[in-house]
């Protein structure tokens, strides 16, 4: 059946996202560069000059804007902006601001995410975020953003995918360097309690710095989807790999959904995707429809709060299976409106082809680059998002 457009609604988020460490370029102080430099077997190549985006950023948000886009989601790094505990640079948090600054004056709302993955590599020494004193160093570090959030900044993301960093440290713990062929490994369960404990501390130091903040997180979700008989199972396996971060998110002013493919539950536990389906550069399933199932069931689990798709999208090298996808899934986040689902926003990942933590190869961008002139050139796809951007439109279906 065919229907009219629907129109966003008013004040509705489109736009893309991005993370420092994945587009800036030379973080030298993060922990992740230094994993880089380590030998690991699993990181093929270290992030370098990523794509240049600590000196192109201006090139990045005017595309952004010309392409029709009114948000833009882009964290700030905590690596540059404390690099030697207690120690913070004025340079990087002016730098950090003009960025702020530049978005609005370009007509793109700023989204500002305080930590996505990276963290200083003392603070890393420290234990990371199960050290004794890791809520408190945390807090000081939003605290120091001010400068940054404090005005012309409508939302705030504390920790980006707190449950990816748990499912990590549970992994790393336990020996693994990669992740099982089907599913997730165990989170470790400090780190999971203790990342929780410096959410909820973080959120009232933004609000301290301006009660007027929107502050959530976002959580990656895995769309789990139990086979029959197998509901019990699929519960128990998802609550400590996403619930309890949904559940956590209850008293936020919005929580960001994450999600790209599906994870099925048999019996047995996960179940690899079967072996004729589509898949992207990340290996993952391709399925649209993932973040349809992703909002709803953030939805059921958190009760009253507003939800923002904050990362959505493919890796590719063929764009028309980008275009095809976004399509797919914008008509989940249509029927999801239809339905009364409180949908503020929908953020593609990623604005930019990036470093995906340890190799360049899976390009999720809308935006590509030359790695050498870092010359930007907007894909088909990107065309078309803007687009939709600009008339506030779904496209009928």
């Amino acid at each position: 059946m065919t229907h009219a457009p629907t129109r966003f609604p008013e004040g509705f988020l489109w736009g893309a996202s991005t993370a420092a460490h994945q587009i800036e370029g030379n973080n030298v102080n993060s922990d992740w560069w230094r994993k880089e430099h380590s030998g690991t077997s699993h990181i093929q190549e270290p992030s370098l000059d990523a794509a240049d985006s600590y000196h192109r950023w201006r090139e990045d948000m005017d595309l952004l804007a010309e392409l029709g886009f009114t948000d833009y989601r882009f964290s700030i790094e905590w690596a540059r902006i404390e690099p030697a505990p207690g120690r913070f640079s004025h340079a990087e948090l002016a730098h950090y601001r003009r960025m702020v600054d530049g978005a609005i004056e370009r007509g793109l709302r700023p989204m500002v995410t305080l930590h996505h993955f990276t963290v200083p590599q003392w603070f890393e020494n420290l234990g990371g975020f199960t050290a004794d004193r890791a809520v408190e160093l945390f807090t000081r570090y939003v605290e120091a953003t001010a400068p940054v959030i404090a005005e012309g900044v409508d939302h705030v993301c504390t920790i980006n995918e707190p449950n990816m960093i748990a499912v990590m440290a549970g992994a790393a713990k336990a020996g693994n360097t990669g992740f099982p062929p089907a599913g997730l490994p165990t989170p470790d369960e400090e780190t999971t309690d203790a990342i929780i404990a410096v959410h909820h501390a973080a959120v009232k130091a933004v609000k301290a710095i301006n009660p007027d903040i929107n502050v959530g997180w976002t959580v990656a979700n895995q769309v789990y989807q139990s086979l029959v008989g197998a509901e019990e199972v699929t519960a128990a396996y998802r609550h400590p790999r996403e619930d309890v971060f949904i559940e956590a998110a209850r008293g936020d002013d919005w929580i960001g959904v994450q999600s790209y493919t599906r994870t099925r539950i048999g019996l047995d536990g996960p179940l690899p995707a079967p072996a004729d389906v589509e898949r992207t550069l990340t290996s993952w399933e391709y399925y649209p429809a993932a973040v349809g199932y992703a909002l709803r069931h953030t939805a059921a689990v958190v009760g009253d709060v507003p939800l923002i798709v904050t990362e959505n999208g493919i890796a590719t090298a063929d764009d028309s299976r980008r275009l095809d996808y976004m399509k797919g899934a914008l008509a989940e986040v249509e029927a999801g409106l239809r339905d009364g689902l409180d949908i503020r926003g929908y953020l593609h990942w990623s604005a930019l082809d990036n470093y995906e933590w340890g190799s360049f190869k899976p390009t999720f961008g809308l935006i590509s680059y030359d790695p050498v002139t870092f010359e930007r050139t907007a894909k088909p796809s990107a065309e078309w998002l803007g687009g939709l951007g600009r008339t506030r439109e779904f496209p009928s279906a």
